[in-house]
């Protein structure tokens, strides 16, 4: 019995040197096999799974720096947050603000209003060439207080919004261009409506002044005809007419010289 024993154990000993090999060597191999995956994915004998891995990463990180970056303005706006107007209760006033384009191609921009009926602006939409500038002019009827009274702080809710959208070069407006291309529209501002008292000078009710100022002038120009600064030139019928008068002056003077030598 003590000898089966030792025997029956020898042999599994024997058995378990046999064994244990293999047993390491397949987990060896797995192992092995598995790191040699991993690093074909980075070392480049594996190229394909790589781009797709570079590409997939690249792309969340643009992704998400263009959702942090602010949006790129197209148009500078003075005043830049606000529409001043002076309050004068009961009338149609006016405000005016300066749109620059700041970009290197052509840019469209349109007003949108919370009030459509009570204001309109002049004009209510262009398209300006790269660093062109214009003061576009709006117009409000302010409502006159319930009770009769001048309020001291007056306030509003009414906002104005400014579109822009980048256009292939020079090209008549239409407002159906931000229609056609809703997906490139950006709000470059929304603008609140300010009302100053009129009769208190502040630098931005001079401001105001000087603006609207700047945009009749402006007005003015445009409905005045272009200058001819071509040459002149004479008609045919202001040549025939000079000929003509020469030659009857010169028919005359040879009648008086006919008579006086006879």
């Amino acid at each position: 019995m003590a000898i089966a024993d030792q025997r029956a154990t020898s042999d599994g000993k024997i058995l378990g040197l046999f064994k244990l090999p293999f047993r390491n060597q397949s987990t060896t191999m797995s192992s092995s096999s598995g790191n040699a995956t991993s690093n074909s994915q980075f070392d480049g004998s594996n190229p394909r799974s790589y781009a797709n891995s570079n590409n997939a990463s690249s792309s969340s990180v643009s992704s998400v720096a263009r959702s942090l970056l602010p949006t790129r303005r197209r148009l500078r706006l003075d005043p830049s947050k606000k529409l001043y107007f002076p309050y004068e209760p009961g009338k149609q006033v006016q405000s005016a603000i300066r749109i620059k384009n700041t970009s290197k191609s052509h840019v469209a921009f349109k007003f949108q209003t919370t009030a459509p009926k009570s204001c309109f602006m002049r004009p209510p939409g262009a398209i300006l060439t790269p660093g062109e500038s214009l003061i576009a002019t709006v117009f409000k009827f302010v409502e006159p207080p319930e009770n009769g009274e001048k309020p001291l702080d007056p306030k509003t809710k009414v906002k104005f919004k400014i579109m822009s959208l980048k256009v292939k070069g020079a090209m008549d407006y239409a407002p159906e261009l931000f229609d056609e291309q809703k997906d490139q529209a950006v709000v470059e501002q929304i603008l609140r409506v300010v009302f100053l008292d009129v009769e208190r000078p502040t630098p931005a009710l001079e401001k105001l002044k000087r603006q609207l100022a700047e945009a009749d002038a402006a007005l003015e120009a445009r409905k005045k005809p272009p200058e001819d600064t071509g040459p002149k030139i004479i008609g045919e019928g202001l040549v025939i007419d000079e000929w003509k008068e020469r030659r009857e002056r010169y028919l005359a003077r040879q009648q008086v010289e006919g008579l006086d030598s006879v």
